[in-house]
């Protein structure tokens, strides 16, 4: 036998063994994760075996509707080891689909039906999830949901939106700062990956017309501010890592033909703590793949 697959055949003697399938069950009362059943299937995780994590993060405007369009075979063909949904708009109860058998699924889904909403499929199971950020004003909508690893915490987040008349802005900007100090409170015990609908473009070349929509929600200065506090406090913008340039979005209004004219908005983000800049081998944005007024974006770590 080759050395290789010596190797090879030590790391699955190591990592091979019975592992529990966890869902979460969302009530009005909870949103917790509970243990419905165990399994006896082989879990063999690439992260093991390959050595890197390919990490991708897409707002779905609604679960359900993009279940009945491209939302399996893109998982199929994407094959992220952990995918983080927002704006999932349902509970778990309310999706009749069989997950495949790779991922656990969970959930933090908003008080009020068919709102907001966020979801993790992951391949490998964390060490603990947690829904919300433990403040009560910002736990009613099911915004962020933490999968803790072993080398560092994913956060997937839904942020916030100013709404057109800016009614929103006051809350979105203690959101921001709020969120911030929930970051680096984590950061603490070890790195952060943050992805998600960040709900701003950060710069003008972030945005197909920035000065049509400089006092527009997603494009205030106090949005983009709330953004550069996140730049300033060590998180790297990691798509901007490897493309300086504009034209790149991942969202566009569902009005007058703006994505096939790619008149956009790049909100949906990748940031990193500056720790983990080492390990980021690529960041991208995938403008294909429909399904969403979003479009999928996403790392890779070594």
């Amino acid at each position: 036998m080759e050395q290789a697959e010596i190797l090879l055949v030590l790391v699955l003697v190591l990592v091979i063994g019975p592992c529990r399938i966890l869902r979460t069950r969302t009530s009005r009362r909870t949103r917790t994760i509970s243990l419905i059943s165990t399994s006896g299937f082989i879990c063999v995780h690439p992260w093991v075996i390959l050595g890197a994590v390919k990490l991708i993060s897409w707002n779905v405007n609604g679960l359900r509707a993009v279940l009945k369009k491209n939302f399996l075979d893109y998982l199929e063909t994407a094959r992220p080891d952990v995918l983080c949904l927002q704006e999932t708009k349902c509970t778990p109860d309310q999706v009749e689909q069989l997950w495949p058998q790779q991922y656990t699924t969970y959930w933090n889904c908003a008080e009020k039906k068919g709102y907001s909403g966020t979801a993790i499929f992951t391949k490998q199971r964390p060490l603990r999830v947690r829904p919300h950020i433990g403040m009560v004003e910002h736990d009613q909508e099911g915004r962020v949901l933490t999968a803790e690893y072993p080398d560092f915490f994913l956060v997937n987040v839904y942020v916030p939106n100013s709404r057109r008349e800016l009614e929103r802005l006051p809350y979105r900007q203690v959101w921001d700062a709020d969120f911030l100090r929930y970051l680096k409170r984590l950061e603490k015990q070890k790195p952060v990956i943050v992805c998600g609908d960040l709900n701003v473009a950060h710069t003008e070349i972030d945005l197909a017309n920035p000065k049509a929509n400089v006092r527009n929600h997603g494009f205030t200065i106090e949005e983009r501010n709330g953004f550069t506090a996140f730049v300033k406090a060590g998180f790297v913008d990691t798509f901007r890592e490897f493309e300086k340039g504009g034209g790149h979005y991942s969202w566009w209004s569902p009005m007058s033909g703006a994505r096939s004219r790619n008149v956009g908005w790049r909100i949906d983000y990748f940031l990193i703590s500056q720790s983990l800049r080492p390990r980021l081998k690529r960041a991208f944005i995938q403008p294909d793949v429909a399904g969403s007024d979003h479009c999928p974006v996403g790392i890779e770590l070594e």
